[in-house]
């Protein structure tokens, strides 16, 4: 059916492609994880008190394991419009579907959606398990403790 629809709409595009994208920050700030001491002994270990982070929009095809990513210092709607048209550009001749989450930059009314996005597909609140990227982002932070 979307298929269809997509021939319709947009008949210069050949094929549909779902991605599925997110955002994520990687930093410096220290995370503790165990450590032994005697029984009432408060453990001592090495702190980072200074904080240096960065963000990677990244969007993957969970059927091809093709992938996209572009970094930024920061969450806001105009890093999203870069991500989209840096996306765009990238995937010029496919039309693509993409599973967003409900971040307010994802729904913000000055966002300008490119001619080759034919979907921005809002998955249910609170569910972050349904966009496959979320294990790609444990996979890359779990040996950064």
């Amino acid at each position: 059916m979307l298929k269809q629809y997509a021939a319709l709409v947009k008949p210069e595009y050949e094929r549909i492609r779902y991605f599925a994208p997110d955002e994520s920050r990687f930093g410096l700030k220290t995370v503790v994880g165990r450590l032994i001491t005697s029984l009432g002994v408060k453990p001592l270990g090495d702190w980072q008190w200074q904080f240096k982070a960065f963000w990677l929009y990244g969007a993957v095809e969970p059927t091809t394991g093709e992938q996209f990513f572009l970094q930024f210092t920061h969450v806001d709607s105009a890093c999203y419009q870069m991500f989209l048209e840096q996306f765009s550009k990238a995937y010029p001749d496919t039309l693509n579907i993409l599973q967003v989450d409900n971040g307010a930059f994802h729904k913000a009314k000055d966002l300008v959606i490119p001619d080759n996005i034919i979907i921005l597909l809002f998955q249910p609140p609170y569910c972050p398990e349904l966009n496959p990227i979320e294990r790609l982002w444990q996979h890359l932070k779990k040996d950064l403790r």
